[in-house]
């Protein structure tokens, strides 16, 4: 009982919050959509085809045995480094603002780095758990730490840093809950931390973006710009929002508002109560993942649900301290709230591989 239990809740919370999130992406782009589409449902039909598929995906995953994913972990991997390489590929890959992230086949927009969040997840789970009794040797830890460069470099190349830093982390945290020495999660982590400066220093729209997060209003009409509209949506709402499909800033003053930026779009509408009320509802889903995590049979199982558990928590730290202004803006979506087809479908695809963890472990308790 107590696992049917977790399972609908954990169905429940993730179809509540592609649902609030369908319902905000409209809200957020409704205006924008109508000036440059003359569609003011354009995003929302494109996040309700992906809600759609990514409940099809959710329910077929955790009835697939999780099991069976690990011979094709390297497949996975093959798979995302064509994704990832056909973004550079004129007629396939398409660009905006500059960046080179996403393929265009038959119509629909697919978003590779999206797609290598959740492979690097299920690449490391599998290797770690087949060789969790040589984890302590740096020689069976180069598979991961080559898998894991390879996306980073194709990724950064795009570029997003923003998505190279969730790879990276994602890469660490694997490596630690796989068991690895504490000499190797210091000589990982220091080389890494020290990267991040670098990458900042070799392109200049990266030291702007620095600049206008230590202060902002140095450059109100420029790189300044969107943290400022941010925090005045954030601003406006007080405690109780100004009311849902009222904001002000989403009419063309608050750039991206139905992706990164949604949040606060959330916290206009909803004030300080609803944006305490969804992340209560985010550390809860985390929470019981981290609970499937720690119920699971088998190592491979953990690894799977606690790398999926917190991919969700760091990108949803990570959106939120970008539109309060708590860190240097980067481009990440907010889980299952943000537009953006592709990663609503991986989250769902995510939570699906976690459900059939949970259903496997209460084969182990029967």
């Amino acid at each position: 009982m107590k696992v049917k239990t977790n399972y609908f809740c954990v169905a429940a919370i993730v179809l509540g919050l592609t649902a609030f999130g369908a319902v905000m992406v409209y809200s957020a782009s409704s205006y924008s959509a109508a000036y440059h589409f003359g569609n003011q449902y354009f995003f929302l039909y494109k996040q309700i085809f992906g809600i759609v598929v990514g409940a099809a995906l959710m329910f077929l995953l955790s009835l697939y045995d999780y099991h069976k994913l690990k011979k094709f972990k390297w497949w996975f991997v093959i798979i995302t480094v064509i994704l990832l390489v056909l973004v550079f590929i004129p007629g396939i890959g398409t660009e905006s603002y500059g960046a080179k992230r996403w393929l265009s086949i038959f119509g629909f927009s697919i978003q590779p780095s999206e797609v290598a969040k959740f492979a690097l997840v299920i690449f490391c789970a599998a290797y770690l758990s087949e060789n969790h009794q040589k984890i302590k040797s740096f020689k069976t830890l180069l598979p991961v730490l080559a898998v894991a460069g390879i996306f980073c470099v194709l990724v950064i190349l795009e570029p997003s840093m923003s998505v190279t830093m969730c790879l990276a982390f994602i890469t660490l945290f694997m490596l630690i809950a796989g068991g690895i020495s504490k000499k190797h999660t210091i000589m990982f982590s220091i080389p890494a931390a020290a990267a991040v400066p670098v990458l900042i220093a070799l392109e200049p729209y990266r030291l702007k973006r620095l600049f206008a997060f230590i202060n902002p209003w140095a450059s109100p009409q420029g790189e300044g710009f969107q943290l400022i509209q941010s925090l005045y949506s954030l601003g406006s709402g007080g405690w109780f929002g100004v009311g849902l499909f009222n904001s002000r800033q989403k009419y063309l003053f608050l750039p991206f508002a139905e992706s990164d930026f949604i949040f606060s779009v959330i916290g206009e509408e909803t004030g300080l109560i609803g944006c305490l009320i969804f992340m209560l509802v985010m550390a809860a889903l985390v929470f019981l993942l981290v609970r499937i995590a720690l119920n699971a049979p088998d190592r491979f199982g953990a690894l799977l649900a606690s790398g999926i558990a917190f991919i969700i928590a760091i990108q949803t730290i990570l959106n939120i301290a970008v539109v309060t202004g708590s860190i240097p803006p980067t481009g990440l979506p907010l889980p299952f709230i943000s537009s953006g087809g592709t990663s609503v479908m991986m989250f769902m695809a995510g939570i699906g591989i976690c459900l059939n963890v949970l259903r496997q472990s209460k084969k182990r308790t029967v």
